[in-house]
């Protein structure tokens, strides 16, 4: 089934994750296609971005089984990371605000992998190695929607003046650039209007019908999205296990505490404060909660 270069299937039964507060989620089940567009939907602090951590293998699972592009959870988690991409994740995948949006898309560039050849050519001051640079940008701003003739200041502006839409477009371009065979987004819909939301969902079902696997928290999603909705623990009494919609996979509230653990991918998501049902907290939570490979 996962034959495709760019997606990942994903095949997840009864995958869940517990820590010592209890659990930020379970009792999920997704079967999806390379190239599928997966939407995870569910008020927030139900358990969405602890989903997205955990197929990502950012956040290890603690029951059930799943595989992403065909690598098995958690005995890959390492490999599947390597495989996969976020973006937009409050706490773990931040935009600095005070960084250009071409000082972002520069520093993602450098992180890739170096040419192949010889060590002249691989050096980051090379022509071929900028004209590489240059080729992987200009690629990773078309496949995310961002002209630069757009913004204020062009690749110049600051991300603290971007709108909001914009600043998604740029945090999905960093994510893409390196060819992921998964890109998983949280709060798509985060304080758009309606026509903006819109605009967001078409740029991740257009991602996934050129065969990137994508996987995104918000609502109004596509008809053709594959759909996972959450549900907060408190709405769950009685059976853990109740029968869900056709399609769609429950999971339970996040119970964690506030201590976090470095991301695999060179950030930190810092300790949150505040109220527990938040999405920066689900972040926070998420490595608290678990282990990693």
């Amino acid at each position: 089934m996962d034959t495709t270069r760019q997606g990942a299937a994903v095949n997840a039964r009864g995958i869940g994750v517990e820590g010592p507060r209890g659990w930020a989620f379970r009792a999920v089940d997704i079967s999806a296609e390379p190239g599928s567009l997966i939407a995870v939907e569910g008020p927030s602090g139900s358990g969405r971005t602890c989903l997205l951590l955990a197929l990502t293998g950012r956040m290890r699972i603690t029951e059930g089984a799943a595989t992403v592009a065909g690598f098995p959870l958690p005995k890959r988690m390492g490999t599947v990371r390597g495989r996969t991409a976020i973006a937009h994740v409050p706490g773990v995948a931040d935009l600095e605000p005070a960084l250009t949006a071409g000082e972002h898309l520069q520093e993602q560039a450098l992180l890739g992998r170096r040419l192949t050849g010889s060590l002249i050519g691989s050096l980051p001051w090379s022509r071929r190695r900028k004209d590489a640079t240059r080729a992987r940008i200009d690629a990773a701003l078309a496949a995310a929607g961002l002209d630069p003739a757009t913004l204020p200041k062009g690749l110049r502006t600051a991300v603290r003046d971007l709108e909001r839409l914009e600043a998604l477009r740029l945090s999905i371009a960093l994510a893409v650039m390196h060819g992921p065979r998964l890109l998983a987004v949280d709060d798509v819909d985060l304080k758009l209007s309606a026509d903006e939301r819109a605009l967001a969902w078409r740029l991740l079902r257009d991602l996934a019908l050129a065969g990137t696997t994508v996987v995104a928290v918000g609502s109004d999603a596509p008809a053709d999205a594959l759909i996972v909705r959450t549900t907060p623990a408190d709405a769950r009494s009685g059976d853990a296990q109740d029968s869900a919609a056709p399609g769609a996979q429950d999971t339970s509230d996040s119970r964690a505490q506030d201590t976090t653990t470095p991301d695999a991918q060179n950030t930190t998501a810092p300790g949150q404060k505040g109220p527990a049902h938040t999405d920066e907290e689900e972040a926070a939570h998420a490595f608290a909660e678990t282990g990693r490979a």
